[in-house]
């Protein structure tokens, strides 16, 4: 008896929640052939790591004699995963999904084969950031210390990955892994966003870089900075729109700095400073920045010093 009288809210919730099942379809995946599953997604990423920087992220140290099995293994193991993944996410497509899910799988494989074919290019890539990442900071010991431990390669290494494959029209999957990179660094680069050689994020938290940014060589940014749309107002009206800014070849951009819009270039070898919002286009090997405020520090004895744009520090007596 006591257990029927327990159960009784519990059968009630039960239905209740059923019902919003059927009230709010568009939150929910039921009786799905296209569900894509997350936890093979970061899988496959993490292989995909392993291909990318041999011997670094592996459980045990990798051999000359063996490599060639080694790298053929873990490829095998992405080809197959990320072939199934793929078939599932194109039945997500907009315009023109896949006619069955025998076509989406047909499709899929020769996505894969195009996106697998294209890891080469992106280590060459990849290799001119860890050099930039190493160039650019003098704490940094030796390049491994930028491949093991930096937030910024990390989370240039999945975008590099997943633009390839937004490249290839694949939805969902792209975006899931570099919001993977996001949630662990807290660095959010879309997988649109195009990015020339040598890039280099520094601490990195809180960067944001929209998906129709265009990005040189040489460019480096700090945390804090948003390479963001003007508005976003206009919602999936603006889709398909060049909504953020160009950052031209050896561009600099120091932390908190806001460059906004699709129109906005910023001229090669120019210097953005701190916390600078800028909206407009900036000529060629130009530096910006916000001029300093003054500042006062009062100690216990009642005295005021005031900091000035020369830096110097001066006393003076209150009344």
């Amino acid at each position: 008896m006591k257990k029927e009288i327990l159960d009784r809210p519990l059968n009630s919730l039960v239905e209740g929640i059923l019902d919003s099942y059927e009230k709010y379809p568009l939150i929910r995946n039921i009786d799905s052939t296209n569900r894509i599953n997350r936890a093979i997604v970061l899988e496959i990423l993490e292989n995909l790591r392993k291909i990318i920087f041999p011997g670094y992220f592996e459980t045990r140290n990798l051999k000359q004699n063996s490599l060639s099995y080694h790298v053929g293994e873990i490829l095998e193991d992405i080809h197959y995963n990320l072939t199934k993944q793929t078939a599932r996410a194109l039945q997500h497509r907009e315009e023109n999904p896949p006619a069955s899910p025998e076509a989406a799988l047909e499709e899929a494989a020769s996505l894969v084969n195009q996106f697998l074919a294209r890891i080469p290019a992106v280590r060459e890539v990849l290799m001119t950031d860890v050099q930039a990442g190493y160039d650019g900071d003098p704490a940094a010991y030796n390049t491994d210390e930028i491949i093991l431990s930096y937030p910024g390669l990390y989370a240039i290494f999945v975008n590099r990955l997943a633009h390839e494959i937004f490249l290839l029209g694949v939805p969902l999957i792209p975006r899931m892994m570099t919001e993977y990179a996001h949630g662990l660094t807290g660095i959010d680069i879309h997988p649109g966003a195009t990015i020339g050689e040598y890039f280099f994020i520094d601490h990195g938290t809180g960067v944001v870089v929209g998906e129709t940014t265009k990005i040189g060589k040489n460019v480096k940014i700090y945390q804090g900075v948003t390479l963001g749309a003007l508005s976003t107002r206009g919602g999936q009206s603006l889709r398909h729109t060049k909504r953020h800014p160009t950052l031209e070849d050896n561009v600099t951009v120091y932390s908190g700095a806001s460059i906004l819009g699709g129109e906005t270039v910023i001229g090669q070898g120019a210097v953005i400073g701190s916390n600078a919002f800028i909206t407009s286009s900036v000529p060629a090997n130009m530096r910006v920045s916000i001029k300093n405020p003054e500042l006062q520090f009062k100690d216990r004895s009642g005295k005021v010093g005031e900091l000035g744009q020369e830096g110097f520090f001066n006393r003076k007596e209150t009344d």
